[in-house]
């Protein structure tokens, strides 16, 4: 810039340099988007926390040839399989050990039947449970409807402590405060911690509805009660009821979990076969494809009531909602009962059928849907049969039977453990969550890129590719996570190998998706310019897919750092390791402190997710 000042005044070759420096100025390349900074930044700190968690988990070759060795002799223990009806024996020989099955009569298979019946009980009426306590939640935190600033954050408060207090913590101190109370403890600890997620998706639906109805019940002087039930709740309950079902398909993955503290069902079962020696161990893998149907089955059923609902194709990552897209697109039939048209959803006409609803089929349907759905509710408490009366009499609060064993819930202490030792198993659940996000991350790169349309070289790779991810997201998480513990053997490394492959289902799924729906204008361009597919990839799909990716990476971490602490619970040791001798023990009063620093570590990680997503757009 100096030669261009001289040269300035000396004619017009001066001002024609000056002209090229402005033209260069002009196009130099622009400052980065803070949104791509923070990209890159968060891409770069979740590898370097990954890292470090690996290192400090002592991640080696030998201890990888270990767990392949704890594997294979797990595999050597589960086979030959037993299934419900039969029973299989071993006899030793010379030759070694010949296994005889004999069919012993359908006593296991009404077992498992029963235990399957339960499962789904607890499930419903704990979710329904939910879905009743959320709406005062929802109302509270939603921004349209909150009476105020103090209701707004108290209301959001309850959603983040019950989402970060686990379930099977609710389980064994309400069995505790209710002297072990049959299915009760379970079907309210389904609830409360349901309560976390669902007030917060009903909140969200509160605030996208049409204000038109609730002004209009307003101006005719209605009260905040009939604003609320006649203007907010009728546009919303469709939305409230796809997002009850969505969360019973994850209460019923984390059935599981409950099975080891005592809950009946088909968690308890595994757990029970997983502890009773070699005889036991050939009744886990059928347990466990019995528990992967069962969820196959019920995701594919609530997808296609929330479909019919909401009246669009489904657009969950889950093998319920792929399932019925796949079918919606062989089928016009399917398709036709899931959509309605351009008519049915326009605004005018729902307002005229509203004012005039004659029985026609679809309001008969819907009606029969409907009853049906509260016929099941009220069967599965029916089932369940919880001691109702417990709600009202009969509570233990700081009452002690055992000086050395029961303890009153206040004030919280560590007892034994100092700050340090409480601090150490933090950073151990913490380093599990990173090695797992990083590891499934970097298992995701490969298998979600090729599952996308535009990036998938063919449509065999493309296929393959997308029915891994498929496969993996039908399995239960937890699921895997227990069996690879056990199987591999305890301690934070099996738990995050275990969370890492769990992982790759959901995230591979969520990455291909995200480079299918990236602008196709650039790629054009790019590959008209005579570039290759690398470059086609490297220099336009996934720039313009990295701020989706890194949100997509926020969530995994958040999940893995709720699902690192329940495994704790099982043996991958961390926070989740000391909540669970505080509760064998039932010394409340660590169990609460536990649950404080519970509390505090999911909002930190919750509350910088939230940072870094609104920094993205």
């Amino acid at each position: 810039m100096s030669v261009v000042t001289e040269r300035s005044g000396s004619g017009g070759a001066g001002t024609s340099i000056a002209l090229t420096a402005e033209r260069l100025q002009a196009i130099r390349r622009p400052r980065p988007r803070a949104a791509t900074v923070v990209s890159y930044s968060v891409i770069l700190a979740i590898v370097v926390l990954g890292v470090w968690s690996f290192a400090a988990l002592d991640y080696s070759f030998k201890s990888l040839e270990t767990t392949v060795g704890n594997l294979s002799r797990f595999i050597g223990m589960a086979t030959p399989l037993q299934w419900p009806g039969w029973n299989v024996t071993g006899t030793r020989g010379p030759d070694g050990t010949t296994y005889t099955t004999e069919w012993v009569g359908f006593e296991p298979i009404w077992h498992v039947v029963g235990s399957i019946a339960i499962t789904l009980a607890l499930v419903i009426a704990g979710t329904a449970l939910a879905a009743v306590l959320s709406i005062p939640v929802a109302y509270g935190a939603a921004r349209n409807t909150t009476p105020g600033r103090v209701a707004l954050a108290a209301s959001r408060l309850i959603g983040v402590i019950m989402r970060a207090i686990p379930d099977v913590v609710f389980v064994v101190f309400l069995a505790f405060l209710w002297f072990n109370s049959g299915t009760l403890p379970a079907i309210v600890a389904i609830g409360l911690h349901s309560v976390g997620m669902i007030s917060k998706m009903f909140a969200d639906a509160i605030e996208q509805i049409d204000e038109g109805p609730r002004l209009a019940v307003r101006a005719a002087g209605g009260s905040k009660a009939q604003e609320f039930w006649s203007g907010v709740v009728p546009q919303a309950l469709p939305a409230w009821i796809a997002v009850a079902l969505h969360r019973a398909d994850i209460n019923l993955r984390g059935t599981v979990i409950l099975g080891v503290v005592g809950v009946v069902g088909l968690g308890y079962d595994l757990d029970e076969a997983l502890h009773a020696g070699p005889a036991g161990m050939r009744r886990v893998i059928p347990i466990v494809l019995i528990i992967i149907a069962l969820c196959i089955v019920f995701e594919i059923i609530s997808s296609l009531v929330r479909s019919r609902l909401l009246g669009v194709r489904p657009t969950g990552k889950g093998a319920g909602d792929t399932i019925v897209r796949a079918a919606a697109n062989r089928s016009a039939r399917v398709s036709a009962s899931i959509e309605r048209t351009d008519a049915d959803t326009e605004r005018g006409r729902r307002i005229e059928a509203a004012l005039h609803r004659p029985w026609s089929r679809s309001r008969v349907m819907t009606t029969v849907w409907i009853w049906l759905a509260v016929a099941i509710v009220v069967a599965s408490f029916w089932y369940a049969n919880p001691d109702l009366s417990r709600l009202l009499s009969g509570w233990r609060f700081d009452q002690v039977s055992n000086e050395e064993l029961d303890r009153a819930v206040w004030p919280p202490t560590f007892g034994t453990r100092d700050w340090a030792t409480v601090m150490a198993a933090v950073a151990t659940t913490l380093q599990v969550a990173f090695a797992a996000t990083l590891m499934g991350a970097v298992i995701s790169a490969v298998v979600g890129p090729l599952s996308a349309r535009n990036v998938a070289p063919n449509g065999g790779v493309r296929n393959l590719f997308r029915g891994v991810a498929l496969v993996l997201r039908a399995i239960p998480d937890l699921v895997v996570a227990i069996i690879f513990i056990i199987a591999t053997g305890f301690g934070p490394q099996a738990g995050a190998l275990a969370l890492g492959i769990g992982g790759v289902g959901l995230l591979a799924k969520l990455i291909g998706d995200s480079m299918e729906e990236v602008p196709a204008g650039p790629e054009h361009a790019v590959r008209a310019a005579g570039g290759t597919r690398g470059q086609v990839f490297f220099s336009s799909t996934l720039p313009m897919s990295v701020p989706a990716l890194v949100s997509h990476l926020m969530y995994l971490l958040e999940q893995n750092v709720r699902s690192a602490t329940l495994l704790g619970i099982v043996g991958a040791g961390g926070i989740g390791f000391l909540l669970l001798n505080a509760l064998q023990g039932r010394h409340f009063d660590e169990v609460l402190a536990y649950v404080f620093v519970i509390i505090a570590m999911v909002v930190v990680v919750e509350t910088a997710a939230v940072l870094i997503r609104r920094a993205l757009k």
